[in-house]
């Protein structure tokens, strides 16, 4: 199956490009910073033209402006990036018969339910990025039947920047970091991820999935596992968000429920304990230095 990652160069679109090939699948492979295989999701006529020169069966959208604080102050990129993109790119698709698949986030949720967030529940984002992204499915909605959206959350892996990566430059340089305790979610190694997408595609699978590793943690709680499977003697203290002020607010609780994708592939993800080891034996394999 022929299939167009875009954002192939980031720390999901990587993971996914590789995983894809290695499925035997034909990969596009795009990026807005890639000098032989640029492309601006952001300009329409750039998204037609390409696709129509690629003819692929499916669009894996991973371009994103993921930096949650920084939306905070540029909440018009953001959403151009986000929000408007998206949209462009489920015209197209829906006018050439393409499917789209599209990566989106937990932040789409304010964080105030008390368990897990299913696909049906409300949306009601609580920052810019948020805001961004949730346009972006509705944009998609409003254009296309035929997609697949995929919420995932708390991302971690060996193409990017990550918070397990930031945690472990931190613990060679001092020896005590404060981590917030009482924000939750799903940690998620993008290996994982890229494998559960690689199989929602080939089941054919439509609407909204939501993908993450099994297993519920507070960023103290990672940090303190990512020191702990490290090896480090860096002591890990526990705070709360109002002692760790951040520019854009974070939902409290954006644990994320994966019963529809398990009930729709019959496949589990790992808990996250286990995907962190990997990608930690992952860097050490790879030689992997700490600000990756």
């Amino acid at each position: 199956m022929k299939l167009l990652v875009t954002g192939a160069l980031g720390m999901l679109g990587r993971d996914l490009v590789h995983e894809l090939a290695g499925g035997g699948h034909l990969v596009s492979a795009t990026d807005a910073a890639s000098p032989a295989a640029c492309l601006d999701i952001t300009n329409p006529l750039a998204v037609r033209a390409c696709l129509l020169k690629e003819k692929p069966r499916w669009v894996i959208n991973c371009a994103a402006f993921t930096k949650v604080d920084a939306c905070e102050e540029q909440e018009e990129l953001a959403t151009r990036i986000n929000g408007d993109a998206p949209g462009y790119m489920a015209a197209v698709c829906a006018d050439l018969g393409i499917r789209l698949a599209h990566i989106s986030t937990d932040y789409v949720f304010d964080g105030t339910k008390t368990g897990p967030y299913h696909e049906d529940d409300p949306t009601n984002p609580i920052n810019a990025y948020g805001r961004s992204k949730l346009k972006g499915e509705t944009a998609i909605a409003e254009r296309m039947d035929d997609y697949l959206i995929i919420r995932t959350q708390w991302l971690f892996g060996l193409g990017g920047p990550n918070f397990v990566a930031t945690i472990l430059k931190l613990a060679e340089e001092r020896s005590s970091i404060d981590v917030v305790y009482d924000q939750f979610g799903c940690p998620t190694y993008t290996r994982d991820l890229a494998k559960a997408i690689r199989v929602l595609i080939e089941n054919d699978a439509r609407g909204i999935f939501h993908v993450c590793n099994r297993g519920k943690a507070s960023w103290y709680d990672l940090a303190k596992k990512t020191v702990e499977f490290a090896g480090l003697s860096t002591q890990i203290n526990p705070v709360t968000t109002e002692n760790f002020p951040r520019p854009a607010k974070r939902p409290a609780n954006s644990v994320l429920s994966t019963m529809r994708f398990t009930d729709a592939t019959g496949k589990l993800l790992p808990i996250w304990p286990a995907a962190l080891q990997g990608y930690l034996q992952s860097r050490l394999t790879k030689g992997t230095n700490s600000t990756e």
